[in-house]
């Protein structure tokens, strides 16, 4: 379907869009400030009429007849009075200005006795590591004042530091990784256990920033989103991080949500996905919403390695060519997929050659989910069959070209299982659940910039696409439809995303389907289901005539 151009007024007048708003705003601003005194009488002559109908509401009834009678005279005798009812309105317009000041109290200039107590410590705990003996003047020393140090601070409801921007040394090591996380240990224990910093070193001005990171929402459902073929949201971060935002449903409601947008195709630099956890931090979970999403533009092919029919509710979809849980369907299908991606890249090389476009059967992309490659490791030693992994070469190396995406998913206590090849092709990497600081820079190849958390919900972690910035990871909640556990809203949301089942189609093209793929051993069920009749030729070759010579020299 062709994509119909944005209107005028979104295309090309941003700008006066967001000139007139800025007008509007001064304007506002101008007529608040000139209409201020107005607006404080008002709302003082409302205060003393909602006054004055309280005291006649509590004013017995057999005393409101001499009340009247009183309020009536001093009427009388104002007017009577030379200028009594100017001096009246005079009077009136004081006491409504007055009443209708502002009464919100302000807020207090400078830290409470606590907070200044917290700082002083948090101070005194920072003098070990930002003091030297040949300083002649140190900035931190023990009984010297914080305020020289804490250049701004911030404390939110409960009395903790929310955000923090100290001085530090100039000799102080910032470059180096130990030093800093001696550091960021230190301020996480000082302002409070159980939360998400983020630590902002500026080396050239030696000044150190600590802000608190809000929680990330874990309330939100697999759902459409809004992006282009080629995009795969893989979950949703800081709003300062990104500079994108994504339009997400919330029942009734709607609000923009960050996210973290995984690009893949010919022009991706981050063509594959590597995903680590541990057990029940969600790592079936994303691999599940990146199958939804890519079954909207492509076909599928899962396998899964741990056999607990966490794909199940793919299974006979269209645009999902297998669901294998077993070694020799594993097997078969890996090297189908092999195969397919020479096959694209045959065609894609001819058509260049020849300046014909793309083939239609190579420009569909190609998406292969394995999941637990580690649980066939043992299996295929044991059987005497080749890792499966190892028929992934092919789609790793030359996948982008093909159009084919590869996304892995691993234990984080079994990834040392994973195949050289795996490790060094995808570069867009993901770990969720709780982990420690050595454990994400081993993966991701750097450090986060946040502090890690013991307790995090599912699907909760860090991300990190290519040579890019670490960030941190929510996961849309996609459980597996047929679990019990699902709640009936997830379980909705899940079947609502899922392609229409298929008939009896077919799993992988008649003509891409090599001899050599078909197992002369026994398949499991799924597998046999999966390959065509008609995929299989009955005869290996055509029956070429024999010339009549040479039938006459047999006779």
């Amino acid at each position: 379907m062709a994509r119909r151009p944005l209107p005028r007024i979104l295309s090309n007048g941003t700008a006066q869009l967001a000139r007139s708003r800025e007008l509007a705003r001064t304007a506002a601003d101008n007529a608040t400030d000139v209409l201020h005194p107005l607006i404080t009488v008002t709302r003082g002559l409302g205060r003393l009429a909602s006054a004055g109908r309280q005291r006649w509401a509590q004013t017995p009834k057999d005393k409101r007849g001499p009340l009247l009678f009183l309020v009536a005279s001093v009427v009388l005798v104002v007017a009577l009075v030379p200028y009594g009812p100017l001096l009246a309105v005079i009077t009136l317009m004081a006491a409504s200005a007055w009443q209708g000041r502002d009464r919100t109290p302000p807020p207090p200039e400078g830290p409470d006795e606590s907070e200044t107590q917290r700082l002083q410590s948090l101070y005194e705990a920072l003098v070990p590591y930002f003091s030297a003996a040949e300083d002649p003047a140190p900035l931190y020393a023990h009984g010297g004042e914080w305020e020289k140090a804490f250049l701004a601070h911030e404390f939110d409801d409960t009395g903790r530091i929310g955000q923090l921007v100290l001085r530090y040394p100039a000799y102080f090591p910032d470059g180096e990784p130990a030093a800093r996380a001696q550091i960021e240990h230190l301020l996480t224990a000082k302002s409070g256990r159980g939360r998400e910093y983020h630590f902002a070193w500026d080396e050239e001005a030696n000044q150190l920033t600590v802000t608190v990171l809000a929680p990330l929402p874990t309330d939100i459902a697999a759902q459409r989103f809004v992006t282009a073929p080629g995009e795969t949201v893989l979950g949703f971060t800081d709003p300062t991080e990104v500079l994108r935002t994504l339009p997400l449903a919330y029942g009734e409601e709607q609000r923009d949500v960050p996210p973290v947008v995984w690009r893949t195709g010919g022009r991706s630099t981050e063509p594959h996905l590597l995903v680590v956890g541990r057990p029940g931090s969600g790592t079936s979970t994303l691999l599940r919403s990146v199958a939804l999403q890519a079954l909207q533009y492509g076909d599928v092919l899962v396998v899964e390695g741990g056999g607990t029919g966490e794909y199940a509710c793919l299974g006979g979809r269209d645009g999902v060519l297998a669901v294998e849980c077993g070694l020799t369907g594993a097997l078969a299908a890996l090297e189908w997929a092999a195969h397919e991606t020479e096959r694209r890249l045959i065609a894609l090389n001819l058509a260049r050659q020849g300046g014909h476009p793309a083939p239609e059967d190579c420009k569909r992309p190609l998406w292969i989910l394995l999941d637990r490659p580690s649980a066939f490791v043992h299996l295929a030693s044991a059987d005497g069959h080749q890792d499966p992994q190892s028929l992934l070469q092919v789609p790793l190396r030359h996948g982008r070209a093909a159009n084919v995406t590869v996304a892995v998913a691993e234990h984080l206590d079994a990834s040392d299982t994973l195949s050289e090849a795996v490790r060094q092709h995808t570069r867009a990497r993901v770990v969720l659940g709780p982990a420690l600081p050595d454990e994400l820079t081993a993966v991701l190849g750097a450090p986060p910039h946040t502090t890690p958390l013991t307790h995090v919900p599912p699907g909760r972690g860090y991300a990190r696409l290519g040579h890019g910035p670490v960030l941190r990871l929510q996961v849309p909640a996609t459980p597996d439809p047929y679990d019990d556990a699902t709640s009936d809203a997830d379980r909705e949301a899940v079947l609502a995303l899922l392609p229409p089942l298929s008939g009896p189609a077919e799993a992988v093209p008649t003509e891409t389907v090599p001899m050599e793929t078909v197992p002369t051993e026994r398949v499991p069920t799924e597998t046999v289901e999966a390959v065509p009749v008609e995929a299989v030729p009955v005869e290996t070759a055509p029956v070429k005539p024999v010339p009549a010579e040479a039938a006459v020299a047999e006779g």
